[in-house]
């Protein structure tokens, strides 16, 4: 799918890989601290685990069973509540999350309806859900660039890998080092063939690997906002198309685009995997909480 000609962030020609890994290295310091200040908006504690088990939070108050041993019993609130009580601890496990944003070309797209290029959005919401998810005591990595640790600054030592790491044109993410019963979270404007985005999510599902797919779109891409005479490109190709009326291939693009969405989250659906859309004209936190909260009931 082309995409029209927009603002650029001092981007480089499309084809040219190298240049693309230094604008986005140059781009994540920033970004990792306004990933850390949305996290900060997030509530980051021991997200919906909720499952008796071993470790240091309290979970809950509850009866006795005479099934359980007698050290489970909390004597001082037995005593106080004229009850025999027990206090259970909240299970406290941790999963493995191997977050992933897309850097190819499309990604730099920026409109004049935008602040922000996709890529940066994208780069945003990864950062910001790997920081929530560290504190939250998970594994956390980023596919073909760090393993997945379970560290407080995991959002700090991914952003310093990805300023040294070379550009990566791939669509998808290398899944060969991750391992079954992990979580895969992919932000990209998912702009490949349909084909071939199935192919890649049946591949993570048969590997026992259950994925959220973050759909980042400009709004220019939703609402084709051009008139008159408008050039398009496309970016992976740098290949050119002008139309004389643009207006004319508004109803019929925006048809295809919302299709489109709704393919993508259909095939989601089949899979029991998480779809979130995102346009870069709103909030990051928005997206940041969509996307723990679904994974709060996985990970619980």
């Amino acid at each position: 799918m082309a995409l029209t000609i927009g603002q650029k962030e001092q981007r480089a020609p499309a084809g040219d890989a190298l240049a693309r890994a230094r604008q986005r290295a140059a781009l994540v310091p920033d970004l990792l601290v306004e990933a850390q200040r949305i996290a900060n908006t997030v509530a980051s504690g021991w997200h919906g685990r909720r499952r008796r088990g071993a470790g240091d939070t309290f979970w809950q108050f509850r009866p006795y069973d005479q099934s359980e041993g007698v050290s489970r019993i909390d004597w001082r609130r037995s005593a106080r509540d004229d009850a025999i009580t027990v206090r259970d601890q909240e299970w406290e496990a941790a999963h493995t999350a191997w977050i992933w944003a897309d850097n190819s070309a499309s990604m730099l797209y920026r409109s004049g309806q935008a602040e922000v290029s996709k890529q940066s959005r994208a780069l945003v919401i990864a950062l910001s859900l790997a920081e929530v998810l560290a504190r939250s005591g998970e594994r956390v990595g980023w596919p073909g660039v760090t393993q997945a640790v379970s560290a407080r600054n995991a959002a700090e030592r991914i952003a310093a890998e990805l300023v040294v790491s070379p550009a990566d044109d791939t669509a998808f993410p290398p899944v060969q080092m991750i391992r079954p019963r992990s979580e895969l979270i992919v932000v990209s404007d998912f702009l490949e063939p349909m084909a071939d985005l199935r192919e890649r999510m049946e591949a993570v599902a048969k590997a026992q690997v259950r994925g959220t797919l973050v759909h980042i779109i400009d709004p220019a891409e939703n609402t084709f906002p051009f008139d008159g005479r408008t050039q398009f490109i496309d970016p992976e190709l740098d290949t050119k198309l002008t139309f004389g009326r643009a207006e004319g291939l508004r109803d019929e693009f925006r048809t295809r685009f919302i299709e489109r969405q709704e393919a993508i989250r259909e095939y989601c659906r089949r899979l029991d995997w998480n779809y979130v859309l995102h346009q870069t004209d709103t909030s990051a936190s928005t997206a940041l909480v969509k996307v723990h909260t679904l994974l709060s009931g996985v990970l619980a």
